[in-house]
């Protein structure tokens, strides 16, 4: 909730800061580290916003995010290779971490990128309810419009296969 307003921030280490309710407009972020910095209702300078966000503001997009089977003890990795549609609701926050409304599901594959059977089903591992199949469509009922809460309701995703298969 601090007002920092018109501050001189440019080059600073804010990197896990609670900024969260932050009065930032006017101020100076010019090559400031905002990565995991909590912003969530913070007031912020547009070209701020702008230099944080990594998703285009239009069109499709791919995404890669990280599942499991549960056929196996322990469960198998498996990366889902997504369809962002142009029309689905879309963030991140600071870091490289992104989230979705609704995605197509474009493929399952094994770590080294080798496509899965088609009959294989992955599992979020976060809610175990929440499938991919190849061929469906998922979405989110309850998607967070809060770009700045990460961990929010969304289908997380990155916009690289390997930060998925590190993740």
């Amino acid at each position: 909730g601090a007002d920092l307003s018109g501050a001189d921030l440019s080059g600073a280490d804010l990197s896990g800061a609670d900024l969260s309710g932050a009065d930032l407009s006017g101020a100076d972020l010019s090559d400031a580290d905002l990565s995991g910095a909590d912003l969530i209702g913070a007031k912020l300078p547009e070209l701020t916003i702008a230099k944080t966000s990594i998703l285009p503001d239009e069109g499709d997009i791919i995404g890669w995010k990280k599942a499991w089977t549960d056929n196996e003890m322990p469960p198998t990795p498996v990366i889902v290779k997504l369809l962002i549609p142009a029309d689905a609701q879309r963030s991140n926050a600071t870091g490289r971490k992104c989230r979705a409304s609704t995605a197509r599901v474009l493929d399952l594959q094994d770590k080294q990128g080798n496509s899965l059977p088609p009959d294989t089903t992955a599992y979020s591992g976060y809610d175990t309810d929440f499938t991919y199949r190849k061929g469906e469509t998922v979405s989110v009922e309850d998607f967070d419009t809060d770009r700045w809460n990460e961990c929010a309701p969304g289908i997380h995703f990155f916009i690289t296969r390997i930060e998925a298969v590190e993740y």
